[in-house]
């Protein structure tokens, strides 16, 4: 499982808040998306802040398309908090032993 830590793009960005990226394997049930319903096999979890909420979307590992995953969005008071959320989403979703 990789975790990766996303990096502004330009030095001279304002601070931003990174995005916390991991890739799973999801049980045979897969992860519902809001989009395009379930998705299965090898995933990259991704969960975002912007505008007071976190998101958590996923994709195809390696694809372009991301989808939000259902339920994936949550009000947060306080941005270091998506860290928080990533990893009781990573948590939930990851199970490479049910497939």
């Amino acid at each position: 499982m990789a975790d990766v830590e996303q990096q502004p793009e330009a030095a001279e960005a304002p601070a931003a808040v990174p995005a916390k990226t991991t890739d799973i394997l999801p049980g045979p049930g897969g992860v519902m998306t809001d989009e395009v319903g379930v998705v299965t096999g090898e995933l990259t979890l991704r969960t975002e802040f912007a505008d007071g909420e976190a998101v958590v979307r996923v994709q195809y590992r390696e694809a372009e398309e991301w989808y939000v995953v259902t339920g994936g969005r949550v009000k947060l008071a306080d941005p270091a908090d998506v860290d928080a959320v990533h990893t009781l989403a990573v948590g939930l979703l990851h199970r490479p032993e049910e497939e």
